[in-house]
């Protein structure tokens, strides 16, 4: 039975090879890889998992869908009292999150199902939400996996300057105190997809200051379409019901959770005291590791014990393993993150994990707060 392999780096086509940052180049060695590659492999095949096409991710997926359904339904024309809304408004953006954590990203890396177009279809879940699949997997699929925590190439750790993420960003003032006022702030991130970066990316070709290909053809019509359909879902249809302000207080409410739970589970995989940050020698584009170690060394688990942050969070709370073979479905990471624990351990490789989620909040808590703080005097 043959399984996906690790995902390697993007090409760079089109707009991205005009890009002035230097090609980065991992260590070409990578036995660790290989070795890990065919421990997962013979790990899948003795226990009879399928890779992709789970019956549990389908089961999977209709709760979520129903989730959402519910939720919207009674938030929009069943809900009378402030607290009914109050508590449907955070349940759809808990339902929303869990369809980006654990549908669409699937979807998007290719890991749902065999089929490309069930792959497409999953992916598309994230234009209903407000998103733009099609960016998502210029930023996240070729930007991020390809760079994790490289300054420069990354853009999920580039923030424009809101925070400073990392110890080779430049520091403000003003990032003193960004340990306590990021947290609110992570919750506009998906309002700012949805009333402006999106299109603001779309119209100048880049994002984090890197151009990528603008959006053409089918990949254009989906893009118009899923915003069109988020809008009708979003304000059109509440509106037939509802006062503006009804409906405006309770998409803040609902986004504003979609967007500090979807923030969050970013940062504690990569932007806390464990994970390293390294840097290209000079010019050449040079990184120290072969792409496999890279990818652990820069990347943190936490709860990886919790069945509960398993389901909701879509395997993400296990992000060295997604990292490592973002193309298997994640309903098999808990199982096999003992396989790559010993691969790590047998070679000498940094394997670090939180215990608990909270554990790993007080260690981005930390970091914000070193990475916000000026230098020591000489």
């Amino acid at each position: 039975m043959t399984h996906p392999t690790p995902h390697a780096a993007a090409p760079r086509t089109g707009a991205e090879a005009s890009d002035p940052l230097p090609k980065i180049k991992f260590a070409p060695r990578d036995d660790f890889r290989v070795e890990l590659r065919r421990r997962v492999e013979a790990f899948l095949e003795t226990s009879g998992r399928r890779s992709r096409d789970c019956s549990s991710m389908y089961m999977k997926t209709a709760i979520m869908l129903a989730w959402f359904v519910t939720s919207y339904v009674l938030l929009v024309f069943v809900a009378w009292t402030w607290w009914q809304g109050l508590g449907l408004a955070v349940l759809l953006g808990l339902a929303a999150s869990g369809i980006g954590f654990g549908i669409q990203h699937d979807g998007g890396h290719g890991a749902y199902s065999a089929r490309p177009w069930i792959n497409k279809l999953m992916a598309l879940s994230l234009d209903l939400l407000g998103g733009s699949s099609y960016l998502w997997h210029w930023k996240h699929v070729s930007y991020h996996h390809t760079y994790v925590n490289i300054t420069g190439h990354d853009t999920d750790i580039d923030l424009g300057g809101i925070v400073r993420l990392t110890p080779h960003q430049p520091r403000l003032m003003f990032h003193r105190w960004q340990h306590w006022y990021i947290w609110p702030l992570y919750g506009f991130m998906a309002i700012r997809w949805h009333l402006f970066s999106d299109f603001q990316e779309v119209i100048a070709g880049k994002m984090g200051g890197r151009p990528f290909p603008r959006p053409r053809n089918w990949d254009l019509v989906a893009f118009i379409a899923g915003k069109v359909i988020f809008v009708t879902i979003a304000f059109g249809i509440p509106l037939l019901v509802r006062p503006v302000w009804i409906v405006a207080m309770y998409y803040v409410v609902a986004t504003l959770v979609l967007g500090i739970v979807l923030s969050i589970v970013f940062q504690l995989a990569h932007c806390v005291e464990e994970a390293e940050f390294p840097m290209p020698e000079g010019d050449s584009g040079k990184i120290e590791n072969a792409w496999a170690i890279h990818q652990v060394e820069t990347t943190v688990d936490f709860a990886r014990r919790s069945r509960f942050a398993s389901w909701l969070l879509g395997g993400l709370n296990f992000q060295i393993e997604h990292h490592l073979f973002p193309r298997i479905c994640h309903v098999h990471y808990p199982a096999i993150s003992k396989v790559v624990e010993q691969t790590c351990l047998d070679y000498g490789v940094k394997y670090n994990e939180h215990k608990t989620f909270l554990a790993g909040v007080a260690s981005h808590f930390r970091w914000l707060r070193r990475m916000g703080a000026a230098a020591p005097r000489a």
